[in-house]
């Protein structure tokens, strides 16, 4: 469950749309009614469909798989690198780089290219270039960094997708919907909710509204995390309390044999 109620998800503007004119029809579910032109989302619907959203990420991360993030939007690129890095996830908040998912491989060899740079620099093998190469090497490596950095770790395709604002970000959203990879999204009162398959209504425009969806998530993912910690440490006990009874009996055995 999200914890979050009613009244935290009106002081921080969740529920404030986009003029009517720039409404996308397909949210008309999600709308509670028009204020002054602008549409107001129903939050009882959010907090329904934040539950949802929640509960199926912390599966996800119970089960030890990656969630992607991706906001390139100024107002969501700060919370999100700041929340999605304390819960060790992937994230794109720079530049959505082509192909990153339906090229996969290219983009591991970016993300290889960084490694070897950085091994050039430990080995004493950077010592050996000259000026040049050493200036050219570290711009590559700046500009590496800056698209791939964040999703280094990332050795394989996620699991799913979290996106804010689908508009901006709908090149990662097709490419998700290609993979059949599951997406999940804040969707504001101008896109269009069927594209993805937990969407959440929401003001995506918002820093208070960005950063409540962010923390609910989060801490699902967080939960999620605690709960695959819990589980090992209980099938450590059990195959040492195997263990223990297998040594036991054995020793019974010998004892009843002598």
């Amino acid at each position: 469950m999200s914890k979050l109620n009613f009244e935290t998800l009106l002081e921080a503007g969740v529920h404030f749309g986009h003029l009517k004119r720039k409404w996308n029809p397909a949210m008309a579910p999600y709308i509670f009614e028009e204020k002054k032109g602008i549409h107001i989302i129903d939050l009882n619907k959010t907090i329904v469909r934040l539950d949802q959203a929640c509960a199926a990420m912390k599966q996800i991360a119970k089960s030890g798989k990656k969630v992607l993030f991706v906001a390139t939007k100024k107002q969501a690129k700060e919370i999100v690198s700041e929340r999605v890095s304390k819960v060790n996830m992937p994230f794109v908040t720079e530049r959505w780089s082509g192909g990153m998912l339906t090229n996969f491989q290219t983009t591991r060899k970016s993300i290889r290219k960084m490694s070897l740079i950085d091994k050039m620099k430990s080995d004493g093998s950077w010592d050996t270039l000259n000026k040049r190469e050493k200036l050219f090497k570290t711009r590559q490596r700046e500009k590496l960094e800056k698209t791939f950095g964040s999703i280094a770790d990332m050795t394989r395709q996620p699991a799913a997708i979290f996106i804010v604002d689908i508009l901006k970000e709908h090149i990662a959203l097709a490419e998700a919907r290609r993979l059949n990879i599951p997406t999940f999204a804040m969707v504001d009162t101008n896109s269009n909710p069927k594209l993805v398959d937990f969407p959440i209504p929401a003001n995506d425009d918002a820093t208070k509204s960005i950063a409540l969806v962010l923390d609910a998530i989060c801490d699902a993912i967080r939960e999620g995390l605690e709960d695959r910690k819990n589980l090992k440490g209980g099938d450590k006990e059990e195959v040492s309390e195997k263990e223990t009874t297998e040594v036991a009996s054995s020793e019974t055995e010998e004892n009843s044999a002598e």
